[in-house]
């Protein structure tokens, strides 16, 4: 069988301890999963497994998954599993519907990926045994599950940044990049928005209606940029500006077996060629997306310069610069609507966008155009997807 994406759809990204403070991932993502069904003209009871990406799960309660399908008008009789494989988990969600349907043994999967770090708690770091006497501390679930590399136990921002100096990476490399994303945002706002669901929030004083995203610094340019005292250390080329914005947000793939789309009369938005998972050598973040992305061409008939399209996570503007560099890739065809920098990274969720984002763009570049979309992610692993537009 062959796995093609019919329906995508997202929330806005929202700004951390913004508009989504009181919304949890699973209701992020039962919104952006009944959205993503609509547009794919798909009926909830037509769905036969849910897969959701969602790092940080403390209070989460069980099996998120679960409940943003039924959050969504999804049956009970719907199996759904939860992955958590950090910064990947939105696309690898998308890449474990993608190997159901080509095995055999489903034909209409949903893939989403759901972050909401604004609700990330904070924890006890003891155990259970107690403490008998003295104070105890609080972990912050944010920074120790999901921005702190589990092998070095310092963020990932600061283990980047020495990175950063080894591959020669340099201040103004990534504030350019920074600048771009920022203002490729500006000019692709339309576009972005045609796969946004908007979110109604109820209140005492009415609803509000969040129907954007509001990371977007529009006057951002690479002087002020350069006005930004380093992130992660007293001295260092990392800012602020030239990384992510820790966000809340959720997106949703549709994804079915290209027979059971023809039968049911459903023209697809691209179709999935190839994808691939990588490791290491060692825990760098910047040269994963390139990594994945060439091991899944590899299975194509395709190479970097055939693509008219990619989609390069923008956790840091550092690891968008290097794997570009390391395709060999004109920086024009990245993220050419704005990437993390400027929307935002729900660590869940970003994979889905992503892919769901490429899919869109490439069927509007047009039919037989092929785009790949890759991510990395804590520990020094990456994910990629090949789509083709149908």
């Amino acid at each position: 069988m062959s796995a093609i994406i019919i329906g995508y759809a997202r929330t806005p990204f929202v700004k951390f301890n913004g508009l989504f403070a009181t919304l949890p991932a699973t209701t992020l993502g039962g919104h952006a999963i009944a959205a993503a069904l609509d547009r794919a003209g798909v009926a909830p009871s037509d769905v036969q497994r849910v897969i959701a990406g969602q790092v940080l799960q403390a209070t989460a309660g069980q099996n998120p998954a679960r409940q943003s399908a039924v959050a969504a008008g999804i049956p009970l009789t719907t199996p759904a599993i939860t992955l958590n494989v950090v910064c990947l988990s939105g696309m690898e969600a998308i890449i474990a519907g993608v190997r159901l349907i080509d095995a055999g043994e489903a034909d209409v999967v949903v893939a989403v990926g759901q972050e909401s770090m604004s609700r990330a708690p904070h924890a006890w770091s003891g155990s259970r045994a107690g403490r008998k006497y003295g104070a105890v501390e609080l972990v912050d679930t944010l920074e120790h599950d999901g921005l702190t590399d589990a092998f070095e136990h310092r963020s990932m921002g600061a283990s980047t940044e020495e990175f950063n100096t080894r591959l020669g990476i340099d201040r103004s490399d990534q504030d350019a990049w920074a600048a771009a994303s920022h203002a490729r945002l500006v000019a692709g706002t339309e576009f972005q928005a045609g796969e946004i669901a908007p979110v109604t929030i109820p209140g005492r004083r009415g609803d509000t209606v969040v129907s954007a995203d509001d990371g977007l610094r529009a006057e951002t340019t690479v002087g002020s940029l350069a006005m930004l005292r380093p992130a992660f250390g007293a001295v260092g080329t990392m800012t602020a500006g030239n990384s992510s914005q820790i966000t809340d947000g959720a997106a949703a793939v549709v994804l079915m077996s290209e027979a059971a789309a023809a039968s049911r009369g459903l023209r697809g938005i691209a179709r999935v060629l190839a994808h691939a998972f990588v490791a290491g050598p060692d825990i760098s973040l910047h040269a994963q997306p390139a990594a994945a992305i060439s091991a899944a061409l590899a299975r194509t008939h395709y190479t970097a310069s055939d693509l008219g399209a990619i989609e390069i996570n923008e956790a840091f503007a550092a690891v968008a610069v290097h794997s570009s560099r390391v395709l060999s890739v004109d920086p024009k065809i990245v993220n050419a609507h704005g990437g993390a920098i400027a929307l935002g990274h729900p660590i869940g969720a970003s994979g889905a966008r992503i892919v769901g984002h490429l899919a869109r763009h490439l069927a509007n570049l047009g039919p037989g155009t092929v785009g790949a979309a890759g991510i990395c992610g804590g520990g020094g692993q990456g994910s990629a997807v090949v789509l083709q537009a149908m």
